[in-house]
């Protein structure tokens, strides 16, 4: 069951804000400029407003957190007090962590490399290696929370944190643990990052008239993806015990499935990604029928789009056309590892809410992609009571992941 969300996102951080700046078609995608190793520099992307004086007292020491660990540590704390959740030595050793992120601490890192090759290299912070592990977030977060269950971190790319939180339901299903804090951060808003996706050439050339509708996925006119920032982090229960405490419920994940292209480690497969699909549907006992939204990966990318639309059609045959299908990315950007924890979490908040969230500046529709993609306007009073969130990743690695209502 899940019982609490958490998010820090380009719309805002909570739920609340994020999901009615999308159903507004609002976009947090924008022209920013910051300090690189080079001075300044400029770019369109999707950051966020995040103030870590809101989230930690003073007596805590930030110095070592990274921005996505600082995202992470409080996106699971407010979804922790939404679950209105006691951590006890009673039910704290059942309790874990599974955390999703593809790129890491970005911004200490790029510090690190600049005091190395550019400064002094003889003056490193001690603590360099500690904050720039992966794992560190997640260890922050069950630091913080005093969990003392499974402790996971998932890095594939675009897929960890729909991996991580596929594989923490697994955790709970299969008696490892009662309680998870599932989800994904990235902070990838860092010049030495931005010079590599550039090189990739898969960012969208920026819209000068509007920088804010740079992010097109299903046009004709696309050209990429935006990079974004954020984290979102769901709490996971066990059925029976969430509902002995009388917790509030968003929903059952019910369903996931992971997959491999096994073709190409950056050109997306129709086959991996309907493969994923169908395993999630199997997984979840449901019928393609029965699916009644689907949050796309659909990153504006020339090629991922194609190949998405194909293989929603391969696996839904003529129902492909009656679903309602958004990319949300056109207004919160592709937060990279935190994209599938995000879109879950709104999916997950589409079906609460019973409203469809937009795919935001689709005014010219690529005829190749010609599915129900809820063009520029959301939708309210839908009856929806399944949900699939899509997830495809550099390397080939696809997880999607399906939530269900409960009675």
């Amino acid at each position: 069951m899940i019982t609490g969300l958490g998010v820090v996102s380009p719309l805002g951080n909570d739920p609340d804000a994020l999901f009615s700046g999308l159903m507004a078609a609002r976009s947090g995608i924008r022209q920013i400029s910051a300090e690189g190793p080079r001075g300044a520099y400029s770019a369109v992307a999707a950051p966020v407003a995040f103030d870590p004086a809101q989230y930690f007292s003073p007596q805590q020491r930030l110095d070592n957190l990274d921005r996505v660990s600082q995202f992470a540590v409080a996106v699971a704390a407010a979804a922790v007090k939404d679950a209105a959740l006691q951590f006890t030595d009673d039910n704290r050793r059942r309790a874990g962590v599974s955390l999703g992120t593809g790129m890491g601490a970005t911004t200490a890192l790029e510090e690190t490399y600049s005091q190395l090759l550019l400064r002094d290299p003889d003056r490193l912070k001690p603590l360099t290696v500690l904050t720039v592990m992966n794992n560190a977030s997640a260890s922050h977060i069950a630091i913080q929370q005093g969990l003392a269950g499974p402790d996971l971190t998932y890095s594939c790319a675009c897929s960890s944190s729909a991996v991580a939180i596929g594989e923490a339901g697994r955790q709970i299903r299969h008696g490892y643990a009662d309680v998870m804090i599932a989800g994904g951060a990235e902070a990838p808003l860092s010049f030495c990052f931005f010079k590599a996706w550039e090189a990739m050439r898969v960012l969208a050339i920026p819209d000068r008239a509007d920088p804010s509708a740079t992010c097109r996925p299903f046009s004709k006119n696309r050209s990429g993806l935006v990079l974004g920032e954020g984290a979102a982090v769901v709490v996971l229960e066990e059925r029976e015990a969430a509902r002995r405490r009388g917790a509030r419920i968003y929903g059952e994940l019910v369903g996931y499935g992971s997959s491999n292209d096994y073709s190409h480690i950056a050109k997306p497969s129709v086959e991996g990604q309907a493969q994923a699909m169908s395993l999630a549907l199997s997984d979840a006992g449901l019928a393609p029928g029965d699916i009644d939204y689907v949050n796309a990966h659909g990153t504006g990318t020339v090629l991922n789009d194609v190949t998405e639309t194909r293989a929603i059609k391969q696996v839904f045959g003529e129902r492909a056309y009656k679903i309602p299908v958004s990319s949300t990315k056109s207004m919160h950007g592709h937060l990279l590892g935190g994209a599938g924890a995000m879109e879950f979490a709104i999916a997950l908040l589409a079906m609460h809410r019973r409203a469809v969230p937009p795919t935001a500046h689709l005014e010219v529709p690529d005829p190749e992609c010609d599915l129900d993609y809820v063009a520029n306007q959301g939708r309210t009073r839908q009856d929806i009571h399944c949900v699939m969130s899509n997830s495809f990743a550099f390397g080939g690695t696809n997880a999607v992941l399906i939530a269900r209502q409960t009675g």
